[in-house]
């Protein structure tokens, strides 16, 4: 029978989708006031893969990663995503008589072996993580190349070059952090 071991700590981010920048600045410092000081920001990029969330947040969506110091125990998912469930919906707006999201807030964690993102979604690929959330593996590490993988449901966004670099960017940081302890 094997032992139950307290798991390694992770590096929590969250992915931000909004309709223009100044709402990804807004949210860095509502989310900073929920998960503390942010050491790591992508760039602010186009979101182009989907129409999924036009008709609800518009079209010319951007992205933004954000990477949170701290280190946090991989259980806390869960009740980060709750979080930022409330935070999008007490920013929502009435729009065409129907409460309408200004910003898309996902939250995950990275490892040293992978990224795992929550979703309020189960599908077959997704694992119950208790609070009415779900989590999936979207890229795994793949150390003979040095390099996070996409898996056959991991979303367009997290597939980009781009995405899969402030990754690995921020494993580093989590495996430095991990060795100061």
């Amino acid at each position: 029978m094997g032992a139950a071991r307290k798991p390694i700590p992770v590096k929590l981010f969250v992915g931000m989708l909004a309709s223009g920048p100044e709402h990804l600045l807004a949210f860095e410092q509502q989310l900073s006031r929920a998960f503390g000081p942010v050491d790591l920001r992508g760039e602010i990029v186009s979101w182009e893969h989907t129409s999924y969330y036009a008709s609800e947040m518009g079209g010319s969506l951007k992205r933004r990663f954000l990477f949170f110091e701290s280190l946090r125990d991989p259980g806390a998912l869960a009740n980060a995503k709750q979080v930022t469930n409330r935070l999008e919906a007490d920013s929502a707006v009435m729009r065409d008589g129907r409460k309408r999201r200004v910003i898309n807030l996902d939250p995950g964690y990275v490892t040293e072996a992978k990224v795992v993102l929550a979703t309020t979604k189960d599908f077959s690929h997704r694992v119950y993580i208790g609070e009415d959330i779900y989590a999936e593996v979207t890229l795994k590490y793949d150390k003979s190349l040095s390099d996070f993988l996409p898996l056959e449901h991991t979303y367009p966004d997290f597939r980009t070059e781009h995405a899969r670099r402030l990754f690995l960017q921020a494993r580093n940081m989590l495996r430095e952090a991990l060795q100061r302890k």
